[in-house]
C-alpha cells in the first residue's frame, strides 16, 4: 500500500521574480532624460483617450457611473477626470483605467506578449490623488505625491510591463495581458503608499495567485467589450491587493514555483518566466504611441491603405468597382487578433477586424479609421459596402516580419498590401514601422502632443486645454501635488 509522504511545511524565500520586481520599484533611480519626456507624452495621451472614451462611447460613459445612489462624492475620493464624480479608490481604479483603454486607442507594447503600459496609469493616478488630497487635508504637504513619483510610477509599471512582455506569451496559456497590468501596478502603488518591502513583495505575490482573466473575450467569436473594461479590473484589483498587504495580510512565498499549486505548474505549462533584460527605462522609451485609432497591429496596414487609396483617387479608381481583391501579409499577431470574417457584433468586434478598418478607409478615400467609425450608430457598422470589401480581403502571415518584429534589434509591425485591379495593374504599398514608433519620433512626438489637445478638447474650453498643456510643460511640474494636476481634469 503507498502512503504519501508529508508536504515539507518549512518556510521558503519569496520566488526570485517577486524579489526583483519589488527591489527595483523601491531601489531604481530614473535617470534618463528620453524615459522622462516620454512619459509626459504617455501621461497626456492617456488623459486624451480616457476623455476620448467618455465621449465617443456610449458603453464607456454608462460603465462608469457611481455603482449606489449618493456614491458620486466620497469625501477624499478620487476626481474622475471630465466628471464631477468624487469615487472610493476601487471603483475610482476601475473607471480610469476603464476610460484610457475602452476606444483601443491608448498607447500598445508589442513582444511575445501584447499589451498597452498606460493601462496601469488607472491604479497609478488613483494613488496618487487619493493620498495627496489626504496629505493636505492633515496639513502634511510633505507627504503629497508629486507629479514626479507620477511619472516614475508610470516609467517603472511600463518597465515591468514591457520586459515580461517580450519573451512571455500568456496568450500562448489562454491568459490575458492584463496579468501584468495587475503586477505591475500592485508593485508601484505599493511603493506610492509607502508600504515596507515586506509588505510590497506581500501583494505582488497575491497578485501572481489571484485567478486570471482569460483572453477569451478578445478573439472571435467572444470579442466583445470586456477588452475595454479588463484593465480597469486589474487596476481596481492592484489597488486593493496592496491595501491589503498594508493592514497585515501576509504573503504567499512561492506563488510561481511551489510544486503542483503554483503559477507555473497550473497555468503556465511548466515554463519559468524568461526576463532577457534587466528592468530600467526601456520599456516607455520604445512604447508605440496610438496616432491612429487601431488596434496596434494593424496600424502599418491602416498607413498602407490609407496610402493605396489616394492612389485609386489620383487614378480616378472606385475601390466598389475597380478593386478585384486585396492581399494583405503581415505579422503572426495580427493574423491571430484582428482576422476576422463573418458578422461583426459590437464596436470592440469592429475594432479588432483589419477588413473592416480596411474597407472604411478605402470608403472615406484614405482618410484614416477613427473611433466613431466603430461604434454602432456608425454608418460604416451596417454598410454592406463595407462588408462587400471585406469579402474581397484575404489575410497572409509574412514569416520576415514576423521575425523583425520580435527581433530586439528591429522591433518592427511590418506588413504589406497588393491591390489587384480589375483592369490587370496592381497597387502595392510596404509599412514596417508604424505611425507612433521610437524610429518616428520626430513625425509622432508633435502629433501625440495635437491628439491629446484635440481629445481634450472634446470636454473642456480652449482656455482650460491651453492651461492642462501649460501646468505640464512648466519647470516645476515635477514638485506638483498630483491632486492640483487632477483638479485640472474636473467637470
Amino acid at each position: 500500500m503507498h502512503v504519501p509522504q508529508p508536504d515539507d511545511n518549512s518556510q521558503r524565500p519569496y520566488d526570485e521574480v517577486i524579489n526583483l520586481i519589488v527591489d527595483y520599484a523601491y531601489d531604481y533611480e530614473v535617470k534618463s532624460e528620453a524615459a522622462w519626456a516620454r512619459s509626459k507624452m504617455a501621461l497626456i495621451d492617456s488623459f486624451g483617450v480616457a476623455i476620448e472614451s467618455l465621449v465617443k462611447s456610449k458603453e464607456c460613459e454608462s460603465l462608469i457611473k457611481p455603482l449606489l445612489p449618493g456614491a458620486t462624492n466620497v469625501a477624499g475620493g478620487f476626481r474622475l477626470p471630465g466628471t464631477s464624480y468624487s469615487l472610493d479608490v476601487l471603483q475610482g481604479a476601475f473607471n480610469m483605467g476603464a476610460m484610457i483603454r475602452y476606444l483601443d486607442h491608448n498607447d500598445a507594447f508589442p513582444g511575445a506578449e501584447w499589451g498597452h503600459p498606460s493601462d496601469n496609469l488607472g491604479a497609478i493616478l488613483v494613488t496618487a490623488d487619493v493620498l495627496t488630497r489626504d496629505a493636505l487635508a492633515r496639513g502634511k504637504p510633505e507627504e503629497a505625491i508629486t507629479m514626479k513619483q507620477v511619472l516614475i510610477g508610470l516609467i517603472k509599471t511600463y518597465e515591468i510591463q514591457g520586459v515580461f512582455q517580450i519573451k512571455n506569451a500568456f496568450n500562448r496559456v489562454g491568459l490575458d495581458h492584463t496579468i501584468l497590468v495587475k503586477i505591475a501596478s500592485t508593485a508601484m502603488v505599493s511603493w506610492m503608499m509607502g508600504l515596507s518591502r515586506e509588505q510590497a513583495r506581500a501583494a505582488v505575490s497575491h497578485a501572481w495567485v489571484d485567478g486570471h482573466p482569460l483572453r477569451i473575450f478578445r478573439q472571435a467569436p467572444n470579442a466583445g467589450p470586456r477588452k475595454g473594461w479588463a484593465a480597469g479590473d486589474a487596476c481596481m484589483r492592484a489597488v486593493h491587493l496592496a491595501t491589503l498587504a498594508r493592514s497585515g495580510q501576509p504573503g504567499i512565498r512561492t506563488p510561481l514555483t511551489a510544486t503542483r499549486w503554483g503559477f507555473y505548474q497550473v497555468l503556465n505549462k511548466d515554463q519559468e518566466f524568461q526576463l532577457p533584460r534587466p528592468f530600467g527605462t526601456w520599456a516607455v522609451e520604445n512604447v508605440i504611441f496610438k496616432v491612429l485609432t487601431a488596434e496596434g497591429h494593424g496600424l502599418t496596414t491602416v498607413e498602407a491603405t490609407m496610402a493605396a487609396s489616394k492612389e485609386l483617387q489620383a487614378r480616378g479608381l472606385d475601390p466598389l468597382k475597380d478593386i478585384k481583391n486585396i492581399h494583405v501579409r503581415t505579422q503572426e499577431a495580427a493574423m491571430i487578433i484582428i482576422n476576422k470574417k463573418g458578422p461583426l457584433h459590437n464596436p470592440a468586434d469592429r475594432d479588432h477586424c483589419l477588413r473592416y478598418m480596411m474597407g472604411v478607409i478605402l470608403l472615406k478615400n484614405g482618410v484614416e479609421v477613427e473611433a466613431e467609425d466603430y461604434q454602432d450608430d456608425s454608418p460604416f457598422a451596417t454598410d454592406p459596402r463595407v462588408e462587400a470589401l471585406r469579402s474581397i480581403i484575404s489575410m497572409e502571415e509574412d514569416v520576415q516580419f514576423t521575425q523583425d518584429y520580435h527581433n530586439p534589434a528591429i522591433r518592427s509591425c511590418g506588413s504589406s498590401i497588393e491591390i489587384f485591379l480589375k483592369d490587370g495593374t496592381t497597387i502595392n504599398v510596404r509599412q514596417d514601422f508604424p505611425l507612433g514608433h521610437v524610429v518616428r519620433d520626430a513625425e509622432t512626438i508633435p502629433l501625440v502632443r495635437k491628439k491629446a489637445i484635440h481629445n481634450l478638447g472634446l470636454k473642456f474650453s480652449q482656455d482650460e486645454v491651453t492651461r492642462i498643456m501649460e501646468t505640464l510643460e512648466q519647470p516645476d511640474f515635477d514638485t506638483l501635488p498630483a491632486s492640483k494636476f487632477m483638479d485640472l481634469f474636473q467637470k
